[in-house]
């Protein structure tokens, strides 16, 4: 019996980062519904073209990262054997083209900013390890992922979807300045766990009339979420980063939820599903 295709399919999940899938979902979900919302079939066609271009990435941010995991990371699949470079860089690529192929014909707007957000995947990819902002890249693509969204949607582009795209982007960029310790196996520091509470200050702030219960709930969820996730870094006298930054990127799902702010309709369950699935997910597949 050939037991090579597991091992293999096991890679390309690994390379993939699969488990954060779901909150890529969960970005398209509330940047669309934020736009007005429309078809279903429009969001589940945005879906599988923005997971295409975030396979994307996340192939090529190997592709890229190759030299520094033969000396760094070496349980990584490249410098490990278990793929060649160069069908990462052709995977990573053709993942990236049809996401945005996808995408492009839906309007001028979307098109144009598919193409950024193709650029900024890009250039975070090829400079993160170079740069200290390069977490600020990470948030923007994030935030031009619920621009992409609410592009598709029959409202277009509104203020509080730029607005909760923006507290998302600031999140992430938190959740990654974390993240970017552990690559460089640095002494962490505690003021990228401030920018983590962006949502619920947007929350605070604009939350009003029947969405004023409904905010004040979910900020305590998430609020709650993100202390105890940061317990494994700040809390203990041998730090988990890793099971933080995992922890807190599953709570994405729990971002998008925050900026919908809207208990009262059944679709709002999505939200909890991929957030749950991508706990589930990262038993199987690590999430960075």
């Amino acid at each position: 019996m050939n037991f090579a295709r597991p091992s293999k399919l096991r890679t390309l999940l690994v390379l993939g980062r699969v488990s954060n899938l779901p909150t890529i979902w969960s970005n398209c979900l509330a940047g669309w519904w934020l736009g007005g919302a429309g078809q279903w079939v429009q969001l589940l066609w945005l879906g599988a073209s923005v997971s295409s271009l975030y396979l994307g990435g996340m192939f090529l941010n190997d592709a890229f990262d190759a030299g520094f995991d033969r000396l760094h990371r070496r349980n990584r699949p490249i410098p490990s054997g278990a793929i060649d470079e160069k069908e990462v860089w052709q995977w990573g690529c053709a993942w990236l083209v049809m996401g945005a192929v996808g995408l492009v014909w839906i309007s001028r707007t979307t098109a144009l900013l598919t193409l950024v957000l193709s650029a900024c995947i890009l250039l975070y990819n090829a400079l993160h390890k170079m740069v200290a902002i390069a977490p600020l890249l990470m948030g923007a693509c994030r935030f031009l992922v619920y621009l992409v969204a609410a592009s598709v949607a029959n409202n277009g582009i509104t203020g509080y979807g730029v607005w909760a795209g923006l507290a998302l982007a600031v999140y992430v960029a938190g959740l990654s300045y974390l993240a970017r310790k552990e690559s460089f196996h640095a002494p962490v520091n505690y003021w990228p766990a401030f920018l983590l509470g962006a949502p619920l200050l947007l929350a605070l702030l604009v939350d009003d009339g029947p969405y004023r219960r409904d905010g004040c709930t979910l900020s305590v969820i998430l609020g709650v979420w993100i202390l105890w996730a940061l317990r494994y870094t700040f809390g203990q006298g041998h730090p988990n980063l890793g099971l933080t930054v995992s922890r807190l990127l599953a709570a994405i799902a729990l971002v998008d939820l925050l900026a919908v702010a809207d208990l009262t309709t059944p679709w709002i369950g999505l939200f909890v599903i991929w957030f749950v699935l991508a706990l589930l997910f990262q038993r199987f597949i690590p999430a960075t």
